[in-house]
């Protein structure tokens, strides 16, 4: 697979996606691409898809795919992803996203698609033992917890439980990923671009699985 990358992560809510497509950034020299950080940012630039998107978050309306898309193909038309590619991390959320994604990169699209395989009951315990630095984002659990009483050791702020992340909420977010996500698995396996690995263990050694499943399709 030569460049540009175009990495896709699946998995569940607390699989661990945001963490490894960190790792994927750093060590292939791509941008880590996230729909937050996408939204965010054409909402600071006041790009046409972002004032879009901004009008229906201010209503407090699901901000709609046709919206979404434009949003994220802003953000993959910029240079770097262009050029080298990039890590997409929280996005395609449904199946309408995941084809329309596929008609915007045409003729290639993604070039491969990392399920991250962990169990319900696994990232039930970890979402529900999170804990979030209200400063910088930093994440920390009850089992890692900061150094000082609940204050983050990068910036000082308070550390607390996100609202959604007690149990119920983390319940129905992954009912939600059930109805609505998971049939990319099967999807993107029909394109052939999907492979799947193991989310539950050792972080370095998930990684390197990654990367071993990412150089199969190079190879």
């Amino acid at each position: 697979m030569d460049k540009p990358y175009r990495i896709g992560m699946l998995g569940k809510q607390g699989a661990g996606k945001g963490t490894q497509c960190i790792r994927l950034s750093e060590v292939l020299g791509i941008p880590h691409i996230s729909t937050g950080d996408m939204l965010r940012a054409a909402l600071r630039e006041g790009t046409d898809f972002g004032k879009a998107a901004g009008e229906f978050m201010e209503r407090g309306e699901l901000v709609p795919d046709s919206i979404i898309v434009g949003v994220v193909a802003e953000r993959l038309a910029q240079s770097d992803a262009l050029n080298d590619g990039f890590v997409l991390d929280g996005f395609p959320r449904t199946l309408a996203q995941a084809q329309m994604l596929e008609d915007t990169l045409a003729p290639v699209g993604l070039k491969v698609v990392i399920n991250l395989d962990v169990s319900t009951e696994v990232v039930l315990d970890r979402l529900s033992s999170r804990r979030v630095c209200v400063g910088c984002g930093r994440t920390y659990s009850i089992h890692s917890r900061p150094n000082r009483n609940w204050s983050c050791d990068s910036c000082g702020e308070e550390v607390i439980q996100r609202s959604d992340d007690t149990k119920e909420a983390i319940a129905r977010r992954l009912a939600l990923y059930d109805e609505l996500t998971a049939p990319l698995i099967d999807w993107y396996g029909q394109l052939g671009k999907l492979i799947s690995v193991f989310g539950d263990g050792d972080f370095d050694l998930i990684h390197k699985e990654i990367r071993s499943a990412i150089d199969s399709v190079i190879g």
